[in-house]
């Protein structure tokens, strides 16, 4: 019998390597290589099909997706529409922030008619019937499988053949084909392939929920967000009433989309309107900017507020929440040689209000707004929004969807906006504020 290779594998990035090394070349964290067994050479396929024909792209027939309703309006059009059959979502968030209430509601909704099958791994049956109790859910159509290794959870998919499977989660399952604990890259990369495998041949949608690092990353290896259709982020502060599902990754629709939640005592309530959410708290002082964001196909209201004060300590403080500090650092730069807003000698935080995360570069002006009002103590005018790209020299760049941003504003009342000048767009009911330099930014506001 031959001797079993091995090799060296980080449980960060999934790098391989001949020989134990004390630092992970690919990802440069330490004692991250584990010894495991080599199956690179094992093939891996997703789904056994026959050969496929070659054909110009006009000559293939588009396929009409038929999408299925999770439960959610809100959810579904996060997803591009709902749930589209063989789909495989992944759904990663912070723990206790609500990720299996979630899923076993929408499980409860999508076992009215349909056969769900709900795999836990991290909770016994019991503590999941307790949960349930409390959400005033009793569905004989959803059944609950408290199991941990995948070879029998592949059974009892192929003995009960449900319309919709939950796994949770991915880290906690297991094969017994391999030797490396729950959890490692091989065994998660295994898992999500078999399971995925499975699910498109039936044409099952599956959710399966994925563990985050302390960094707010998806843990495991990056071929685990590859390998799914789509990937989605369950955001929020733990003791807060409200809770965000954004899009990062949608095979079957557009990125960026988000739906909002509110949890009470029983349960998820979804929030139709994710913008009224947002500025429904809109702050009525100096440093509170409105500004109509954009990432997926329907754009949100959100408030930037920023706060200027002495600074302490002779090196000042530059906080974010919500946004990349780093950015924050170039529109203070720009301010100061280009509008002579200076804060070299005082602390400046911004906050991105509702939780959300920012990194599109039309916030630049907003932000660069809010620190202005905050530095000069006088409010921005309530009906204002605001967005666009700033430059070092201080020009200001246009930004996408401007003509979206803009409707969406006027829908809630807001009839002023600030404005790249190259977009060059004019909206009934609003009054246009177009400007080309930070400096006639801060002259049209103030």
């Amino acid at each position: 019998m031959g001797k079993t290779r091995t090799v060296f594998v980080c449980q960060e990035c999934g790098y391989k390597s001949v020989k134990w090394l004390g630092r992970c070349p690919s990802c440069g964290e330490w004692n991250t290589l584990v010894e495991e067994r080599d199956f690179s050479e094992e093939s891996f396929s997703l789904i056994r099909r026959e050969d496929p024909k070659v054909l110009p792209v006009s000559s293939w027939e588009n396929e009409k997706l038929i999408r299925e309703s999770t439960g959610y309006s809100n959810l579904d059009n996060a997803l591009g529409g709902g749930l589209v059959k063989g789909q495989v979502v992944l759904i990663a968030g912070e723990p206790g922030i609500g990720k299996s209430t979630l899923l076993l509601q929408v499980s409860d909704r999508y076992a009215r008619d349909k056969k769900v099958l709900y795999v836990s791994g991290e909770e016994s049956g019991s503590q999941i019937a307790l949960r349930a109790k409390r959400l005033n859910i009793n569905n004989p159509n959803l059944l609950i499988y408290p199991e941990i290794s995948l070879e029998r959870i592949l059974k009892v998919l192929e003995q009960e053949n449900p319309s919709l499977l939950v796994l949770d989660s991915v880290q906690t399952t297991f094969s017994e084909k391999l030797e490396s604990s729950a959890g490692s890259v091989s065994q998660v990369r295994e898992v999500t392939y078999r399971i995925t495998e499975y699910c498109k041949e039936r044409n099952i949608p599956a959710f399966i929920v994925g563990q985050i690092t302390k960094e707010g990353s998806i843990a495991g290896p990056k071929v685990l967000e590859h390998i799914v259709d789509t990937v989605i982020q369950f955001e929020g502060e733990r003791f807060n009433f409200y809770r965000i599902v954004k899009v990062i990754k949608n095979r079957f629709g557009s990125t960026g989309e988000i739906a909002v939640f509110r949890m009470t005592d029983r349960g998820l309530e979804e929030v139709a309107e994710p913008s009224a959410f947002f500025i429904s708290e809109k702050a009525k002082a100096p440093g509170s900017v409105v500004f109509p964001h954009t990432e997926g196909s329907k754009p949100v209201l959100l408030e930037i507020q920023a706060l200027v004060i002495p600074a302490l300590y002779t090196t000042p403080q530059r906080k974010t929440q919500g946004f990349d500090p780093n950015r924050l650092a170039l529109i203070l730069a720009v301010l100061e040689k280009e509008a002579k807003i200076f804060t070299r000698d005082q602390d400046v935080f911004v906050n991105v209000a509702g939780g959300m995360t920012v990194k599109e570069p039309s916030v630049d002006l907003a932000v660069a707004m809010a620190v202005v009002s905050s530095k000069k103590e006088k409010e921005i005018p309530q009906d204002t929004v605001i967005f666009g790209e700033v430059g070092l020299s201080g020009e200001i760049r246009a930004v996408h969807f401007g003509d979206l941003r803009l409707k969406e504003a006027r829908r809630f009342g807001f009839r002023k906006a600030l404005i790249p000048k190259n977009l060059d767009l004019e909206i009934e009911g609003m009054e246009v504020l177009p400007v080309s330099h930070i400096s006639e930014a801060i002259e049209f506001l103030f």
